[in-house]
């Protein structure tokens, strides 16, 4: 495990682990033997400042703060995805006048007679009778841009980051739970495999990050369901706040109550976890292929640093590995993503329950073909490999650095 260590982590100190032996079956000593600095030749056991040791709240302190900074950066395109998904999910994304009934509550029977355009700045709009009407296709959808330039001009540049209190509710917690569940399972498993299969230690990071994954998501589920809603369905009323976590999650479960006629039952709840199949379908291979993507090519470029390991190239290396392992494993499991899209907006509670992941992914494949799974896969991918470059190089630079200050023993 020493070795494995340092091939990931060469900033840690090399006379920790140049006397290192490995016996004929592979194992590694109880106690490190090293050379004293003074060139006596004494030997004895000294700490090992390694990446195994770091206790459980820095692990999570280095996740949460990488976290927030990826959930920041990245969530307008995370909006331009979802948009795109529920749109091709049957999602209509009209006008308020298609609503007229609902405006006129809000603001009056003159309301009708305002200027109706998707945005002042609108120069396509038809006159209806007294009121300026933009075509339909001024609210659909084509493409990651057009979604970024449709919602700055008509909801306003800040919705772009619409989800965003969501995001960081669920990356926190989330990314806390998954980043340092992963470190101690790869540990765990490299070690065991070590001495009982080394021909196994290849699969460790697939194994160790698809059991990590679904710790975490099955933790923190229903703030996800809360973020896909927030950012798939837009508030078409004027003036009206847009619900938050809170509001969308007793949403989701007043309409349950409501369709059903029965206050608090454990269906209720149970519809706060909609989905969960087709996420844990979507993000246990996500984070195999990830995982057995990343190692390789984090440890390769590390090694060619060497031990002129400072925190730069470990952000470098880090963040290169992040990015490439990334964007692989969103296009691959981009079909699953929109399964799951279509499974959390799903407004019926009753089917919404009653569907699985493969019904769902025949519905797509059915309406969609081809295309229709892949959906969403431009903005999916763009938002996929930063996010897991800037989380993976800010977790290990934090890393780095707690272990160059904080040394344990």
């Amino acid at each position: 495990m020493a070795e494995s260590e340092r091939t990931q982590n060469p900033w840690m100190n090399t006379e920790q682990t140049a006397a290192v032996e490995i016996d004929r079956q592979g194992s590694l000593p109880s106690e490190l033997s090293v050379t004293d600095r003074d060139g006596t030749g004494k030997a004895g056991p000294q700490p090992q400042t390694s990446d195994g040791e770091l206790g459980i709240a820095e692990r999570a302190v280095s996740a949460a703060g990488a976290a927030f900074i990826s959930a920041v950066i990245v969530n307008p395109l995370d909006v331009a995805k979802t948009r795109l998904q529920a749109q091709a999910a049957g999602v209509a994304y009209s006008h308020p006048l298609s609503n007229l009934t609902n405006r006129m509550a809000y603001s009056g029977p003159n309301s009708m007679f305002a200027d109706l355009r998707c945005s002042p700045s609108c120069t396509r709009a038809g006159i209806q009778g007294t009121v300026s009407i933009c075509p339909q296709d001024c609210f659909q959808y084509k493409g990651t841009l057009d979604v970024f330039y449709k919602i700055i001009r008509q909801e306003g540049f800040a919705r772009l980051w619409r989800g965003t209190n969501a995001g960081l509710a669920l990356a926190v917690p989330t990314v806390g739970i998954y980043l340092p569940c992963y470190d101690i399972f790869r540990n765990r498993l490299e070690d065991f495999t070590a001495k009982n299969a080394p021909i196994t230690t290849p699969y460790v990071p697939l194994v160790a990050g698809s059991l990590a994954r679904s710790l975490a998501c099955a933790t923190c589920y229903p703030i996800e369901l809360a973020r896909t809603r927030m950012q798939a369905f837009k508030v078409t009323q004027i003036g009206k706040k847009p619900p938050g976590v809170r509001q969308t999650l007793l949403g989701v479960i007043s309409h349950v109550n409501s369709t059903n006629g029965v206050q608090g039952s454990l269906q209720s709840y149970r519809v706060l976890w909609t989905g969960m199949g087709a996420q844990l379908a979507r993000d246990v291979p996500f984070s195999a292929i990830c995982w057995s993507t990343l190692e390789p090519i984090r440890r390769k470029l590390l090694s060619v640093v060497g031990d002129e390991a400072n925190a730069a190239s470990v952000l470098g290396a880090n963040f290169s590995a992040g990015f490439v392992a990334g964007s692989l494993a969103a296009g691959a499991t981009c079909p699953l993503d929109v399964a799951k899209t279509r499974r959390q907006i799903e407004t019926d509670p009753a089917r919404a329950l009653r569907m699985t992941t493969r019904q769902t992914l025949m519905e797509i494949w059915r309406d969609g073909g081809m295309k229709g799974l892949f959906t969403g896969v431009g903005p999916r991918v763009g938002r996929a490999g930063p996010s897991v470059g800037i989380v993976v190089s800010f977790y290990e630079v934090v890393k780095y650095v707690l272990q160059k200050h904080y040394p344990t023993s």
